[in-house]
């Protein structure tokens, strides 16, 4: 899988937000990732690498927020991807 690059974004919050100190970079994270693969901004790998999760505990967390998922191209180019190496695997 060709990875593009990555661009590194530095926000300011107000302090005060009801999350401890400690989570706050994960979970804004965590809140970007889900906004924009929920507006179609970001496909499944672009936002779960944005999150920091692997594919299945951001599938799972899409599920707990109620985000339909959304599949496309993308999403069939990197599960053929990971189906060719597991059959690779398998064949030795």
């Amino acid at each position: 899988m060709a990875r593009t690059g990555v661009r590194r974004v530095v926000i300011e919050v107000p302090e005060g937000l009801r999350v401890p100190p400690s989570e706050l970079e994960e979970r804004l994270r965590v809140e970007l990732a889900l906004r924009l693969y929920e507006k179609g901004i970001a496909s499944l790998g672009q936002a779960r690498r944005i999150a920091g999760l692997s594919k299945w505990d951001f599938l799972e967390l899409l599920a707990r927020e109620g985000i339909p998922l959304h599949y496309g191209e993308e999403e069939l180019r990197e599960d053929l991807e990971v189906a060719r190496r597991l059959a690779g695997k398998t064949r030795k």
